[in-house]
């Protein structure tokens, strides 16, 4: 089983995008000034891709983890990521306790900078120096099944990324100004963009509805609930992922059998938290002739956000058409 460093406190209040109020001096001076670029670090490259997506090329984005191989629950900040940070101008981060290196780089040395959480904890402090519940920007959602009320990858809802995006605007705009129309024109440009993926997802689910698939993690968990889909992957496994342990010889089995007797449409695969016990399952789903579908934590390299969950999207569907 992969190793996370994830907060222990994991219970999510809602969905929250946060701006942080700039404190330059307390003038209210607009920065950064002239024809520079807007200098934004985010912490994984889906956030980073909303936030290019916007800010087109009046900002200069950098992505502390875009290596789509790398698992951003285990990683570990080094005092580069701390420097990039500092001198950011505006900070993108997931929050919720999944990308908790960026949580603690603010906490310690970007206090008073400007940034946008995608997810807020409840259990966390209250991030660099604003109170909680400001510019809030989604509310929670009802969950069926299994209780993924906790679950941090916030990317998979189209709803969550649209409103991020709104935020990024809207920081971008309180930067450079002169450039508030051009930005509100990529949102705008952007919101047109997840709305049509929005549209193919109920599509999915008015073709398939019902349909039950296996997940190996519940890293597209909102993805599936928005496509109707039935999650019946043994809750034992799901709680053991969850807990970041090695599911018990019970739940290993229950997950076995459901796979072996073609329970499901579809097994979901997140290849960036694969252990000997989760190949199993694939390789299992493979003999069966279920249809595997990999679902990323990361951008693969030269995609956007869109053309990304565009291509997840139409697997899916490819998938659960096979088995129709």
């Amino acid at each position: 089983m992969t190793v996370r460093s994830r907060s222990a406190a994991t219970a999510l209040a809602g969905l929250a995008a946060t701006a942080i109020a700039l404190t330059a001096c307390g003038t209210g001076e607009q920065a950064p000034g002239g024809g520079d670029k807007i200098k934004v670090v985010a912490s994984t490259s889906a956030w980073a891709s909303v936030v290019q997506a916007v800010g087109g090329d009046a900002v200069d984005v950098e992505a502390i983890i875009s290596d789509p191989s790398a698992d951003p629950h285990s990683y570990e900040s080094t005092p580069q990521d701390a420097a990039k940070v500092t001198d950011a101008d505006l900070v993108v981060f997931n929050g919720g306790g999944y990308d908790e290196f960026m949580e603690k780089i603010l906490g310690s040395s970007g206090q008073g900078k400007p940034a946008i959480e995608a997810v807020k904890d409840e259990h966390e402090g209250e991030p660099a120096g604003e109170p909680a519940g400001e510019h809030g920007a989604h509310e929670e959602h009802g969950h069926e099944g299994h209780d993924h009320s906790a679950n941090e990858h916030v990317w998979y809802d189209l709803h969550v990324v649209q409103e991020v995006a709104a935020q990024v605007n809207a920081e971008l705009s309180k930067l450079q100004p002169a450039k508030a129309e051009q930005f509100g024109q990529a949102a705008g440009r952007f919101a047109e963009d997840i709305g049509k993926l929005q549209g193919r997802v109920g599509e999915l689910g008015d073709q398939n509805r019902g349909k039950p698939v296996i997940v190996t993690e519940p890293v597209a968990h909102y993805l599936v609930e928005a496509a109707s889909l039935q999650d019946i992957t043994p809750p034992e496994f799901v709680k053991a992922v969850e807990a970041e342990s090695d599911p018990s010889a019970a739940a290993v089995a229950a997950i076995q059998n459901a796979v072996n007797s073609k329970q499901a449409a579809a097994v979901i695969y997140n290849p960036q938290t694969e252990s000997p016990v989760t190949r199993n399952v694939r390789s299992a789903a493979e003999q069966n002739q279920i249809p595997v579908v990999e679902m990323t934590e990361t951008l693969p390299q030269g995609k956007t956000y869109v053309q990304w969950m565009d291509a997840q999207i139409t697997a899916l569907q490819a998938a659960l058409t096979q088995n129709r």
